[in-house]
């Protein structure tokens, strides 16, 4: 019986996180430190563009491009950084809270660390800026795809709508491939910032 096209692009998505976040780990950390730093720079360039008070980033999982240096420097321009951290009563959505030096942390049920949760420091995500997410790998289009979760996906669905917060994906530059099998609910990135390039899908 001929699999359907649902199984494929399932298949198809499994491969292509299995291969790039293979890619991604083999990167050596001297390449590695040096990536983030040369990111971290094209990011700061990209977002002095325009008036970023508010931004959400992760923390480095996984051999993804390491956001410290990036968060060091926005925090030296006294921009708020933000984290996110899973929902406390809503499964599968995010909340963000603001991350300093004296932020604690704590480990999810994912191995991710996150915000030890505390409402005094949680910001709604239409109040943010900008939301800088993480990605397993990226097509021409500016598709992105994530680990499978939706996540990012459900946080950023309405961005369109309200202009805000606006997402800016962050990645290796092996982790870019031809084209990505994609779904209704997958949101395309208009931006994504790798160490060698600023990448603008839409204007």
């Amino acid at each position: 019986m001929p699999a359907s096209s649902s199984n494929l692009s399932q298949e198809s998505r499994t491969l292509i996180r299995g291969t790039i976040r293979q890619a991604r780990r083999a990167i050596s950390a001297g390449q590695q430190t040096q990536y983030a730093s040369d990111a971290a720079e094209l990011a700061i360039s990209a977002l002095s563009k325009h008036n970023v008070r508010r931004i959400a980033l992760y923390l480095t999982n996984d051999g993804e491009l390491d956001t410290k240096p990036l968060i060091e420097a926005l925090w030296q321009q006294d921009i708020e950084v933000y984290l996110p951290r899973l929902h406390p009563f809503s499964a599968g959505n995010l909340v963000f809270l603001r991350y300093t030096a004296n932020t604690k942390l704590v480990q999810n049920s994912l191995k991710i660390w996150e915000p030890k949760l505390d409402i005094t420091q949680m910001l709604l995500t239409h109040e943010l800026d900008v939301v800088i997410t993480p990605l397993v790998a990226f097509d021409k289009q500016g598709n992105r795809m994530g680990m499978g979760g939706g996540y990012y996906d459900r946080t950023l669905a309405n961005w369109q709508q309200s202009g805000k917060p606006y997402p800016i994906g962050f990645s290796h530059d092996c982790q870019q491939v031809d084209t990505l099998p994609c779904e209704h609910w997958d949101v395309p990135l208009p931006m994504i910032i790798t160490p060698n390039t600023v990448f603008k899908f839409t204007d």
